[in-house]
């Protein structure tokens, strides 16, 4: 279906010209309006308004780069597009150089001109659906930041609205990359704690060794290196929130030390006797399994119910497709605002591609596939074709999905998330882990889009 856009004012000062372009637009079911000359038109234009303007460029009076330029500084809302004759293509070129969106030359045929508007249409289309967009985002970001379209993460963050007027602790679970950190932080802006401190660790990235001092700080002289004295994150976020990410990191040992902070509101510095009394609300995630660390005896269990009082599942992208185009969005127009480049509308087919593969990574591997993505697209529309080479084909889901070559490259990106998180990440280590060169792990990094 064609877009709304109905209303042309056609400027020349030949009634002949204007006659036969009025007969070919309104055949076109076009809304046509008259004007002999620049001022004339400008009138016009200051008294209704146009989708499109189609104006001659040589007129006496004033001329359609005069027109052009006033209707730019009286911030006048149209498309311009420009008729010149043969001998005056620089001056065509000029008024582009001025805003107009495209000329076209004289003589011309009428399926040139029709041509012409269906494009300037199509452009007119994707900016609305740009401006509707950034206001969606913008409503939703000013509300949560968290993008979305799926009844399942409404009703998420209708729990979410309901927990955070408490001070109980929650435990955050789900995958690798859904998000667990932004949901956190959406918990704590909506609370009473607010406008307090929000303290953010992930338990899985300190060395062990240093974990306690983390959280519960030292004195000075405590033990080797600790030159003067320290408050932990538990007193750094006093009053606020604190963000245990990756807890079931948290070594065995230290965790009756976390519990006792929980149940008593108070904690000790590494070197001291006294303990300190501290207003914190924990919030706690994990991509483990932490019923069966429970298990497995890696985990305490009167940790875990003491953490678990109120748990929030973030469910993975496989769950919430529709998700997916409109997160794309996001990202794409935020890459596109922090680089300086008109924002990129996805075509349909993108959409559809996007809405198919698996993202194993979840919203973490989304951002990623659009930060390299936007950096093929140049145009107005990211189509196939902007896609990087190696991520045009659609991707399967593995539970209907039979292909060897698919099972086989879905392990491959698993093991070597699986040997960079063994090795913190060194990429060096991961290499031998997974008995490939160096050289060989870094194009499987950059080609399966891993973090």
């Amino acid at each position: 279906m064609r877009p709304e856009v109905r209303k042309v004012l056609v400027v020349d000062d030949e009634a002949g010209m204007r006659r036969m372009l009025r007969l070919v637009l309104e055949g076109a079911d076009y809304q046509v309006a008259e004007a002999a000359s620049g001022s004339e038109a400008l009138t016009q234009l200051q008294a209704d308004r146009f989708d499109l303007i189609l104006s001659d460029i040589r007129m006496p009076d004033l001329d359609g780069l005069g027109l052009l330029q006033q209707i730019r500084q009286q911030g006048i809302d149209g498309t311009v597009i420009m008729m010149s004759a043969y001998g005056s293509i620089d001056t065509a070129v000029e008024c582009l150089k001025n805003g107009a969106y495209d000329y076209i030359s004289k003589p011309f045929k009428p399926d040139e001109v029709i041509l012409t508007l269906r494009k300037a249409e199509e452009r007119l289309r994707l900016q609305r659906e740009n401006r509707m967009l950034r206001q969606h985002l913008s409503k939703q970001a000013s509300s949560h930041q968290i993008i979305y379209r799926s009844k399942v993460m409404e009703r998420l963050l209708t729990l979410v609205a309901r927990v955070a007027e408490t001070s109980s602790p929650v435990l955050i679970t789900g995958e690798t990359g859904t998000g667990k950190e932004l949901v956190a932080r959406t918990l704590h802006r909506q609370s009473a704690r607010g406008s307090k401190a929000f303290v953010a660790v992930n338990c899985g990235a300190i060395a062990p060794t240093l974990v306690e001092s983390e959280l519960f700080g030292h004195a000075r002289g405590a033990f080797t290196g600790a030159v003067q004295q320290k408050p932990g994150l538990f007193e750094e976020a006093d009053g606020g929130t604190l963000f245990l990410d990756e807890i079931g990191e948290l070594p065995l040992e230290l965790q009756p030390k976390l519990l006792r902070a929980l149940q008593e509101g108070e904690v000790r510095r590494i070197g001291e006797t006294r303990s300190r009394k501290v207003d914190v609300r924990v919030l706690a995630a994990t991509a483990k399994d932490l019923n069966q660390a429970v298990a497995d005896r890696d985990f305490r269990d009167d940790l875990f119910f003491r953490l678990a009082v109120v748990e929030i599942h973030i469910p993975p992208l496989r769950e919430r497709r529709e998700d997916i185009p409109l997160l794309a969005e996001h990202f794409a127009a935020g890459i596109a605002i922090r680089e300086g480049r008109p924002t990129s509308v996805l075509a349909p087919e993108v959409a559809d591609v996007l809405a198919a593969r698996f993202w194993p990574g979840n919203v973490r591997e989304l951002a990623n596939f659009m930060e390299r993505t936007m950096i093929f697209c140049r145009g107005e529309v990211l189509d196939i074709e902007s896609l990087p080479g190696e991520l045009r084909r659609r991707e399967r889901d593995p539970e209907q999905d039979y292909s060897l070559k698919e099972a086989a490259l879905r392990l491959e990106k698993e093991y070597i998330r699986k040997a960079l998180a063994a090795t913190d990440g060194n990429r060096t280590q991961a290499a031998k882990l997974l008995e490939i060169s160096l050289r060989k792990l870094l194009y499987k990094i950059k080609e399966y889009g891993i973090d």
